[in-house]
């Protein structure tokens, strides 16, 4: 059974920082661009970053540009997301997403990706 989790929510004052990771399970990330999408209350679902099956091409939203990094690591079949200088803004359920992508980039797009997480919570709050 394909599987992602993700991990390393939590609760975090405004400037600070935390880092999320996707992890695969029943599958190799290998073949897969992955995305990280979130969801706050009572907004849609919204793209935040993607990084390519080779992590050589990698998409930003500008709401997250210059704060957020994302990078893999295929040896550990995990994707993590550096976020820092949060703001009270990012917060929402942060989901990672699997995309079978044998291209050398990402769709930073809900409907392109097929395998899903459960979700993490990151909530910005002093």
């Amino acid at each position: 059974q394909l599987q992602l989790v993700e991990s390393g929510g939590g609760l975090v004052q405004p400037g600070g920082s935390l880092r999320l990771s996707c992890a695969a399970s029943g599958f190799t990330l290998n073949y897969y661009a992955i995305g990280w999408f979130r969801q706050a209350p009572g907004k849609e679902r919204e793209g935040v970053s993607c990084i390519s099956r080779s992590g050589g091409s990698t998409t930003y939203a500008d709401s997250v540009k210059g704060r957020f990094t994302i990078s893999r690591d295929n040896a550990k079949n995990t994707v993590y997301l550096q976020m820092n200088s949060l703001k009270p803004e990012d917060t929402a359920v942060y989901y990672c997403a699997a995309d079978w992508n044998l291209s050398g980039k990402c769709v930073l797009s809900v409907s392109a990706f097929e395998v899903w997480g459960q979700g993490a919570l990151v909530s910005v709050s002093s």
